[in-house]
C-alpha cells in the first residue's frame, strides 16, 4: 500500500508543480489541478478497494494520515477557486469578502475543537472509531457528507481530518490575498518585475532565510518583502515549499541553474 501510496501522491504532486510553472492563469490552472487530484483519489480508492489493507493499523494509517493529505489538495484548490470566481471587484468590498472567508474558517475550528486537539496532538486512543470502516459514533461530531460517501473508501472522520489540513492552507492563502489587497499605491510600485516561476523564488527565499542572509528575520517577512519588491504574489508560499521538499530529484533547480549561469558568464567574460 505504501509504495503504491508515495508514488501515487509524488505524481500528483510533481504535475501540480509543473502546472504552477507553466500555466498562467490562475483559474484555468485550478480547475486543471482540481480533475489531476480527482483522478488520483479514484485510483488510490481503486486501489484500496482491489488490494484491502494487511491489517487494522494500515487501514488507520491510510484513513488517518495518507487519504486526508489527497483530499486536502482537493478541498483546498476547490476553496480557492470558489474564493476567485466570486471575489467582488473593489479593494473595501475584497476586504470584506476576505474577512466573511476567515470568520468561516474560525467558525469551524470553534465548532470542531476537540477533534482539531485530537488531531493535531497525534492522539490514537479513539482511532478505532474514526479511522476504521463500517464504525461510527453519532455523538462524534460527525460530517453531514459521511452518509452520502462510499463506505468502503471512507470513515467516520477522515474528511474532517482533511478538511484541518486544507483550513491551514486556505487561511494562508486567504490572509496572503488580504495583505496583497492592502499593498502600497501602484505609484510606489517598484519598477522590478519577477520573471522566473513562484516555485523558483520560494526556492530562493527559503534559501536565502535558512543561510541567515537577513539576520533573524522569519520566512513570512522575507516572503512578503520579495512580493512587494518584484511585484508578484505567491499565494501559499509554505505549501510550495512542501512541494519542494517532495521532489525526488533536483529538489534545488533553481538554485542549480544559477551557480550555472552565472559560471558560465564569468567563464564568457574570461574569454572576451
Amino acid at each position: 500500500m505504501d509504495k503504491f501510496y508515495n508514488e501515487t501522491l509524488h505524481k500528483l504532486e510533481t504535475v501540480i508543480n509543473e502546472l504552477e510553472i507553466e500555466t498562467d492563469c490562475p483559474i484555468q490552472r485550478i480547475e486543471a489541478v482540481i480533475h489531476l487530484i480527482v483522478n488520483s483519489l479514484s485510483e488510490v480508492k481503486e486501489f484500496v478497494l482491489k488490494k484491502g489493507f494487511k491489517n487494522i493499523d494500515e487501514e488507520i494509517h491510510f484513513f488517518k494520515h495518507q487519504k486526508p493529505a489527497i483530499v486536502a489538495k482537493l478541498i483546498y484548490y476547490n476553496a480557492i477557486y470558489k474564493i476567485e470566481t466570486k471575489k467582488p471587484n473593489g479593494t473595501k468590498a475584497i476586504r470584506k469578502y476576505l474577512n466573511e472567508e476567515l470568520r468561516k474558517l474560525k467558525r469551524y475550528f470553534d465548532n470542531n475543537l476537540e477533534f482539531y486537539k485530537y488531531y493535531r496532538t497525534n492522539n490514537s486512543f479513539i482511532d478505532d472509531k474514526l479511522f476504521i470502516r463500517g464504525k461510527y459514533d453519532i455523538k462524534l461530531s460527525l460530517e453531514t457528507v459521511y452518509f452520502d460517501t462510499d463506505d468502503r473508501f471512507s470513515t467516520s472522520h477522515d474528511y474532517k481530518a482533511a478538511k484541518i489540513i486544507a483550513n491551514d492552507q486556505i487561511q494562508v492563502y486567504v490572509e496572503d490575498q488580504l495583505n496583497n489587497n492592502n499593498k502600497k499605491k501602484p505609484s510606489d510600485k517598484s519598477p522590478l518585475n519577477w520573471a522566473e516561476s513562484k516555485t523558483a523564488l520560494t526556492e530562493l527565499i527559503y534559501a536565502l532565510q535558512s543561510q541567515g542572509a537577513f539576520g533573524n528575520a522569519d520566512i513570512i517577512t522575507i516572503a512578503k518583502t520579495f512580493e512587494s519588491t518584484f511585484n508578484i504574489s505567491l499565494g501559499d508560499f509554505y505549501h510550495t515549499f512542501m512541494e519542494l521538499k517532495a521532489r525526488k530529484i533536483n529538489r534545488t533547480k533553481f538554485l542549480d541553474s544559477l551557480r550555472d549561469a552565472l559560471i558560465r558568464k564569468m567563464d564568457e567574460e574570461d574569454e572576451m
